[in-house]
């Protein structure tokens, strides 16, 4: 496993590297609150099938750094895309598939809108698409599940966000999921990464700004533009939710076909909460590789 520094125009951004050097390149894009060690069950299962994975942690997590003091710490989701394409410019990869959970699969959706050419496959883990739009239509039970983001656009909850950040994430951990224990070890390692001196800030501006209280910087404006002009995905495109999340209820991800054409499949991991590729590791890769290899 290589650990390098990616740098991009805004960003050095922390990545590992591992698997064969002549397979198919797969990026896993973590969520939040979470970093690049929640794919670590899935990597010996991707590199036995021949893929080579680059696994980055995302702005505002574990040694990715803004290159300049100056650069708006822009918590958007297109924001995570646009960073997701510039790194694989860089590493000179034209084209290559991607698995994203939670902010890694709005990331991943986005990507796919914005260069299908590009995309291979699109694993999405506990995220439905089509669900990023402030004015969505939503269940009762699903602005419940929301509480955190309505906490964060508080002084309060921006309190807790710069000052508590662990004991709150420790909180959102034992709450998503539901009957699994979670390795204290495992919560730990991760935690780490929410001691970015940007953490706080990109947390705090992209739940903020998704709901429109929060400014959205110029530099993504025509990104957000063409998502929201053309968001059919054309990229074949893979959904996992787990049936027990308690953060993105399953709902959030049915009745989407109609944004996606070419290949789509949905499925619903019984027993499973907002982590599938922690808790439920063999069955998400028993879906994902068999789907990645014949997207490739």
């Amino acid at each position: 496993m290589q650990n390098v520094t990616i740098t991009t125009s805004q960003l050095d951004i922390a990545c590992r590297i591992s698997g064969p050097e002549d397979g198919p390149p797969v990026i896993l894009l973590h969520g939040w609150p979470d970093d690049a060690l929640t794919w670590n069950r899935l990597l010996p299962d991707l590199h036995d099938a021949g893929f080579r994975t680059y696994v980055p942690w995302l702005r505002g997590c574990g040694a990715t750094r803004f290159r300049e003091v100056d650069i708006p710490r822009n918590g958007q989701l297109v924001a995570l895309a646009h960073d997701m394409l510039e790194m694989m410019d860089v590493l000179g990869l034209s084209r290559f598939s991607v698995i994203g959970h939670d902010w890694g699969a709005r990331a991943a959706y986005i990507a796919s809108v914005l260069a299908p050419e590009r995309i291979a496959g699109c694993v999405a883990l506990s995220v439905g698409w089509g669900t990023n739009d402030a004015g969505q239509a939503m269940s009762y039970q699903q602005m419940q599940h929301y509480w955190y983001h309505w906490l964060m656009a508080l002084d309060r909850g921006a309190e807790l966000i710069r000052n508590d950040r662990q004991k709150f994430m420790r909180y959102i951990w034992s709450i998503w999921n539901p009957g699994w224990q979670i390795p204290e070890d495992e919560f730990a390692a991760t935690a780490l990464a929410f001691e970015n001196p940007d953490w706080a800030d990109i947390t705090l501006h992209s739940y903020r700004v998704r709901w429109g209280l929060a400014p959205r910087s110029p530099m993504f404006e025509d990104l957000e533009k063409r998502v929201v002009a053309a968001p059919i995905i054309h990229v074949p495109s893979l959904v996992i939710h787990g049936g027990d999340d308690p953060c993105n209820d399953p709902e959030t991800s049915a009745g989407k076909d109609h944004l996606f054409r070419g290949y789509f499949r949905r499925h619903v991991l019984s027993g499973t909460g907002h982590f599938p590729q922690r808790q439920s590791a063999d069955a998400v890769t028993e879906l994902a590789v068999p789907f990645l290899l014949q997207s490739r």
